[in-house]
């Protein structure tokens, strides 16, 4: 497959292109850009930085991805972006490379959605199938495990982690952990239970949905103490994976959890 590259592009001599890019017009490529097979820059995109991109990406008009973090702390050290495939960034979104003090890479997997104006900060982990919708912003070093959603206009804290298919809520502040399979709402957020319709909806059975819910409320309604609900969650129900990673995850929190 050709390449199709917009005479108005400006791609350094040093940029690496695989087959079948497109590059619309007015976009910028630095030097240090590797982009995969199949990728598509649809207009004003900028990609800077020493940034690698898998293969079957789409960026939207006016993306930059692979800037200097916004961080008072990062003095041009040598740091780096990596990006899986066949995610999508819509208009405006913005994403950093990481800074020598957070791991000196900002990483994110493959099959993402991220909406217009959604903001991903220097050292953030991202895993795979995740959704972040319009202007949700992610702080440095968060993490977000796979199939998360963050909806609109929420803000995540720096060295927070999102968990496996937690859905935070529009117009939330996280300041703590998310935890996984967890409705996080509001601001500051609060827990809001198990997200039993989107597990349903992503083909969880019912047996499991079921472990999740009463092991939650042993956790933190019962009213037996966290750790006690913790040992007995565990005992009951942490046969099952999915409670058995909710209760890892609460146990190894360090900022402590959305409740």
């Amino acid at each position: 497959m050709t390449q199709a590259i917009h005479s108005s592009a400006v791609i350094h001599e040093d940029a690496r292109l695989g087959e079948g890019v497109e590059v619309g017009p007015f976009c910028t490529i630095g030097s240090q850009v590797r982009l995969g097979d199949g990728c598509r820059l649809m207009s004003h995109v900028v990609l800077a930085g020493d940034t690698e991109i898998g293969s079957g990406n789409r960026f939207f008009p006016f993306v930059t991805v692979g800037v200097e973090p916004q961080d008072l702390k990062f003095a041009g050290e040598k740091t780096s972006l990596r990006i899986g495939e066949r995610n999508t960034f819509r208009e405006n979104c913005t994403v950093h490379v990481g800074t020598e003090g957070g791991g000196g890479v900002t990483r994110i997997g493959s099959d993402n959605f991220f909406m217009a104006s959604s903001h991903i900060a220097h050292d953030c982990l991202l895993g795979d199938s995740i959704i972040m919708a319009n202007a949700a912003t992610l702080a440095g070093h968060v993490t977000i495990m796979d199939r998360a959603t963050v909806g609109a206009f929420s803000g995540v804290h720096q060295f927070c982690r999102v968990g496996r298919e937690a859905f935070i809520g529009g117009y939330s502040v996280i300041t703590q952990d998310a935890m996984p399979y967890v409705l996080s709402v509001g601001n500051r957020a609060k827990g809001q239970g198990i997200n039993a319709v989107g597990l349903k909806r992503r083909g969880v059975p019912a047996e499991t949905i079921s472990a999740l819910r009463n092991a939650y409320r042993a956790i933190f309604r019962a009213g037996m103490g966290r750790q006690e609900g913790l040992r007995h969650a565990q005992e009951t129900w942490g046969s099952d994976a999915h409670v058995a990673e909710l209760i890892t995850f609460i146990r190894e929190s360090e900022r402590g959890v959305v409740i």
